[in-house]
């Protein structure tokens, strides 16, 4: 296993370790110890699984009392996978990171808390699986408008189908609910 640092730190880009051989492939979707030896968490309490069709854009989201961070990978299509930094007072405050994951590049990302997360599906359709670090709260959820121009995100299309609630979501500059940036000794 290879975990490499995005241009966000504590954003993780996980390449697991994958046997191939004549009657397909082998690999970990997760060790708890070798996991935390890398510096992520070891621990998570609640996996997800979504389905979306090609053009399909979630996000971006994040929770605030109860945030998650998230393990996040594809096991079969492929998407463009977005976190941005919305801490107040992070030197990387509304930047972003964006990396392709797919069922045929195995990759993972780890999304910490305090950043808001989304993809766009670029194949007909995505399995997505998350494995978050605290338990989903309905009344905790905020979001950030995908194509908010003050992050400026390069999404690989201009067009996708959102959700109601995702396309009411608001800019970045006008979130009055926003994670504290706290810097973490790794």
């Amino acid at each position: 296993m290879k975990v490499v640092a995005t241009s966000h730190p504590e954003v993780m880009l996980v390449e697991p370790a994958v046997f191939n051989d004549a009657r397909g492939f082998f690999k970990e979707m997760f060790h708890a110890e070798k996991y935390q030896a890398n510096g992520l968490p070891g621990v998570f309490v609640q996996d997800n699984h979504s389905r979306s069709a090609r053009g399909v854009l979630r996000g971006l989201h994040y929770q605030l009392e109860q945030p998650q961070g998230k393990l996040v990978s594809v096991v079969s299509g492929e998407v463009f996978d977005v976190a941005v930094d919305i801490r107040q007072g992070s030197p990387r405050f509304g930047q972003w990171v964006g990396v392709v994951l797919s069922g045929d590049n195995h990759r993972q990302l780890y999304i910490p808390p305090g950043f808001a997360h989304g993809f766009c599906t670029l194949s007909e359709s995505a399995d997505f699986l998350y494995k978050c670090t605290e338990f989903y709260a309905p009344g905790d959820e905020f979001g950030i408008i995908w194509n908010d121009p003050g992050i400026g995100i390069e999404w690989p299309q201009t067009d996708y189908l959102l959700s109601e609630s995702d396309r009411a979501l608001p800019r970045l500059s006008d979130s009055d609910h926003l994670p504290a940036y706290r810097p973490v000794d790794r």
